[in-house]
């Protein structure tokens, strides 16, 4: 399991572009203009063999300043309560700021790890200027630009030395199905028409679900863990960003779980939140079961369903191969058809190919259709195995895998899932010099 580290500070100081530097890639919208971050984005990073799941800490409200400084407030408070590290980020070219001076305040009261970030630090001048910075109290800072990249490893360095050790899941404990999704979907219902009683609380308030919990739960003749991120809320958070706190919920859930059972709201069809939930559950190598909630809501006609999956497909594309089920946690239409496919998955997940057996059926198929020759060198498969890891990771050796390109990655990867299964569940192939 890996640690939760939050990007926070005020708008406009980069944070959106210094979170797509760690990630290395460019997933948030990145813009001049305060306010583009709407929606919060999440993604893995690793550094010096460490992993850990980073969050842009976004989505502030437009309007007066007052309402700047609360929204700012409350993610803040959110991050220092659920991370296990911040990097808080100020902006050289502005210098010290109220804003800046408020956010600092919140984090000299946390025993959490801060990392003070000056961004927009590109030339001797600004580094100089930089100095004005040990004025918010937090000691050392790291001047860096989230553009060029400069003073990132550093930073980075920092960071996975400061990141407290996570302990390993033992093999003996039981496997961990995480109910997930956007506030107000219906998770604590579906648990409780799973459990047959009223273990959690269920209202029409999104947010009720606060904390964590397990339910042990046997169906099949399958022993499992159902984790939900439940618990009641208490008042003195009603006011809080709960859109920002259920996905630090849903990040813990994924974090600790072999299959994540993502919840949409069929009212609402399936959403920008909804797909960074996904995605993060993708990233993290996790079995995924896709469940289309308060289906018994919707108007529909013969091709109702067909459209609806179509539209989902179409969104998570490539990752394609995933289970998509239209339940009523109210009605209990099919919950127990979305447990018996989560403990596919996670068969699927565990499944081990016998070597002999996967070069058998994958060599044929790859001199059948080989590589694309480049610049007239021809790439030759010669073995394949697949990898003692927790989740299935392929390598192949090949002559030049230098000249092998995602498309026929991808086409290996639709090879394998069509004669072995796999169905719900992420890849990894590598291709390796023979």
């Amino acid at each position: 399991m890996s640690n939760i580290v939050a990007i926070v500070g005020r708008p406009n100081v980069g944070k959106s572009t210094l979170f797509n530097r760690l990630i290395q890639r460019r997933e948030a919208i990145v813009d001049a203009v305060s306010g583009v971050t709407r929606d919060r984005h999440y993604g893995k990073a690793d550094w010096n063999g460490k992993e850990f799941s980073l969050i842009d800490t976004g989505g502030y409200v437009m309007g007066s300043d007052d309402i700047f400084e609360q929204e700012i407030d409350k993610q803040v408070e959110l991050a220092i309560e659920e991370a296990d590290a911040i990097i808080f980020v100020v902006d050289v070219e502005t210098g010290v700021t109220g804003m800046d001076e408020d956010v600092a305040q919140l984090l000299r009261q946390t025993d959490k790890p801060v990392l003070l970030a000056v961004n927009k630090v590109d030339n001797a001048q600004r580094e100089a200027d930089a100095v004005e910075f040990y004025s918010l109290g937090l000691g050392a800072y790291f001047t860096i630009s989230g553009i060029n990249g400069s003073g990132t490893g550093e930073l980075l360095d920092a960071l996975v030395e400061v990141l407290p050790e996570k302990e390993e899941k033992e093999e003996e404990e039981l496997p961990r199905f995480a109910v997930v999704g956007r506030p107000n979907a219906g998770k604590s219902s579906f648990i409780n028409a799973l459990i047959g009683e009223e273990r959690y609380i269920v209202t029409d308030i999104a947010g009720t679900t606060r904390d964590s919990s397990d339910t042990r739960y046997n169906r099949f003749g399958f022993e499992f863990s159902l984790v939900d991120t439940a618990g009641i809320r208490r008042k003195a958070r009603v006011k809080e960003d709960l859109e920002f706190y259920s996905v630090m919920r849903s990040v813990r859930a994924i974090e600790y779980s072999d299959v994540c059972l993502l919840l949409i709201d069929a009212t609402r069809g399936f959403e920008g939140q909804d797909q960074n939930i996904f995605w993060l559950a993708e990233r993290n190598k996790k079995g995924i079961v896709i469940l289309v909630n308060k289906w018994d809501l919707v108007e529909k006609d013969t091709s109702t369903t067909k459209e609806f999956e179509k539209q989902i497909r179409k969104t998570i594309e490539p990752f394609t191969d995933v289970p998509i089920i239209f339940i009523s946690a109210l009605t209990k239409q099919r919950i127990f058809k979305a447990i018996e496919t989560a403990v596919e998955v996670y068969q699927n997940r565990s499944k081990r190919i016998p070597t002999s057996k996967l070069n058998e059926v994958m060599l044929p198929v790859i001199e059948h259709t080989p590589p694309p020759s480049n610049k007239g060198k021809y790439i030759k498969v010669k073995f394949c195995t697949q990898l003692p890891t927790a989740m299935p990771q392929f390598v192949f050796f090949a002559n030049l895998p230098q000249y092998i390109k995602d498309p026929y990655r991808r086409f290996v990867e639709n090879k394998l899932r069509e004669n072995f299964g796999f169905h719900g569940v992420p890849i990894d192939i590598y291709f390796r010099k023979k």
